[in-house]
C-alpha cells in the first residue's frame, strides 16, 4: 500500500467537540486532517478523489448510512483505506470488515492514534 505522507485520516463525527477534540489529537501526531459530520459526507470526499489513509468514525450518525454502512462501502470499493471504528452505544460490533479496529467510547486520545497507526500498518 502506498501512504501519502503525512498519512491522510477523514474523522466521520457529528459531535462537534468530539470531532474537534479527536481532530487536533490526530493532526498533532502528524497526520493531515479531514472532517466530515456524516458518513454520507464522507463518501462523497472519497469519490471525489480525495486521497485517504484511513477512516476514523463513529458509528451512530445522522444521515442515509451510518459508520457501520460506511465501513462496509468502503472495505468493498476501497479496500487500501484503514478503519478505525467507535461508539458508546453499540457493544456488539460482529461483521466488520476485516482489519477494522473497534474502540469503545470513551477512549484516550493516544488510544486513537495508536489504532490509526495500526489500521494503516494492518494494511
Amino acid at each position: 500500500m502506498h501512504t501519502s505522507y503525512p498519512p491522510v485520516v477523514l474523522i466521520v463525527e457529528d459531535e462537534p467537540f468530539i470531532l474537534l477534540d479527536v481532530a487536533e489529537s490526530i493532526s498533532q501526531a502528524g497526520f493531515k486532517v479531514i472532517e466530515a459530520v456524516t458518513a454520507d459526507r464522507a463518501l462523497q470526499i472519497i469519490e471525489q478523489g480525495q486521497k485517504v489513509d484511513a477512516i476514523f468514525t463513529d458509528i451512530n450518525m445522522p444521515g442515509d448510512i451510518d459508520g457501520l454502512g460506511l465501513a462496509s462501502v468502503v472495505s468493498v470499493r476501497w479496500p487500501e483505506i484503514g478503519l478505525v471504528i467507535t461508539s458508546g452505544k453499540v457493544r456488539d460490533v460482529t461483521g466488520l470488515p476485516a482489519g477494522t479496529i473497534f474502540l469503545e467510547k470513551p477512549y484516550l486520545p493516544e488510544s486513537v492514534v495508536s489504532a490509526i497507526h495500526d489500521t494503516i500498518r494492518i494494511l
